[in-house]
């Protein structure tokens, strides 16, 4: 008698996918649902921005304490924009982490830790405008911790903080404004391609990539570089003026921190310092590591134990979703972080040099 195979088994696969996929779904929608009746659930405040992501409570570290510390990370090249959610970018985020540390009550103080070579002027002061208003109406301190590198706009940001933290290697230092572009008149010239410009005023085609580098006139030179200048004050003054109200918070304690230096200006010429050197000349309060910072938070805070939280950006189904929806590529990068954009032509930065090599 002929034999009868059995039915070819089927596979289960689909079924995994299925509840993968209907288990996103739920989150999406518990998520959704938050954003939207937020005030109705045992949930936490809800934040009050209409573009970007929520944040939730991450433990970075758990001491089984009613205090918490919350860490605000600078990482990489300070932007605007710094891609992901459209008309969200690092200043808000940066912002928004410091609005949650000012409205919970058991956050007692900020580790602001830096990891930057500098970046986009308007964005470097955003931040040190954010910091300072934050120390003024929540009267919680900012702690800055200094990682690798925490130079030009890096030691911006840091200059309002009450206290700040560097390794003896540390790269800080590098006050001072760039502005640089390029040039391809000379390679136009070349295959022959001329440049045609209509144009409003005589100076309206200043820092063209398609000018003749010797057609700038010293009219044109004097005009940057008194912009150069004034930005450069603008840096200096916020040095001086971070520095001296540090100062004066840590008045009447026993270790009242580092003040800068007598003719400290003279070393605000572009140089980088070490850890060690910003240290002596009073550019930074302490020399330590990570360990250090949150020691010296809790004692600043006035607290004897503390646990260390960030706030995150909670995954959201409908953002997968407008990824797969934009995307033409064959394959999906789905990025939770936010990726460092190129130096832009014409900006001007707070930025050190060994960034642009």
């Amino acid at each position: 008698m002929p034999r009868h195979l059995p039915p070819p088994r089927r596979s289960n696969l689909w079924k995994i996918v299925a509840l993968v996929l209907l288990g996103l779904l739920a989150v999406s929608l518990f998520t959704n649902l938050r954003q939207m009746f937020g005030s109705m659930l045992p949930v936490e405040a809800t934040m009050s921005r209409k573009a970007g992501p929520r944040l939730h409570e991450a433990v970075l570290e758990y001491n089984n304490s009613d205090h918490k510390v919350a860490v605000i990370s600078v990482e990489g090249l300070i932007a605007s924009d710094m891609g992901g959610t459209p008309g969200y970018g690092m200043v808000d985020y940066i912002r928004d982490q410091f609005e949650r540390a000012a409205d919970r009550n058991d956050v007692k103080a900020v580790i602001l830790k830096i990891n930057s070579p500098g970046g986009e002027v308007l964005a470097s002061d955003e931040i040190y405008d954010i910091i300072t208003e934050f120390q003024a109406d929540s009267k919680k301190p900012v702690i800055a911790a200094m990682s690798s590198i925490a130079a030009s706009g890096g030691y911006y940001v840091a200059s309002p903080c009450r206290w700040i933290v560097a390794d003896e290697m540390t790269i800080t230092g590098s006050i001072g404004v760039i502005m640089s572009t390029f040039n391809f008149r000379n390679l136009m010239d070349k295959v022959g391609v001329q440049p045609i410009v209509f144009k409003s005023g005589r100076y309206k085609d200043m820092l063209s990539m398609t000018r003749k580098p010797e057609e700038t006139t010293p009219e044109e030179r004097k005009m940057m570089q008194d912009l150069i200048d004034e930005t450069f004050d603008k840096f200096k003054k916020v040095v001086s003026e971070g520095r001296q109200r540090a100062s004066k918070m840590n008045q009447g304690s026993k270790e009242p921190g580092r003040q800068l230096v007598e003719g400290w200006e003279q070393y605000a010429d572009g140089r980088i310092f070490s850890g060690e050197q910003a240290h002596k000349h009073g550019f930074v309060d302490e020399l330590g590591n990570w360990e250090t910072a949150k020691k010296r938070t809790l004692r600043l805070a006035g607290i004897p134990d503390a646990n260390f939280v960030q706030f995150q950006p909670e995954f959201s189904l409908a953002n997968l979703f407008q990824i797969l929806g934009k995307s033409e590529k064959t394959t999906l990068k789905v990025d939770l972080g936010f990726s460092a954009p190129a130096v832009k032509p014409g900006y001007m930065y707070f930025l050190s040099p060994s960034y642009l090599h």
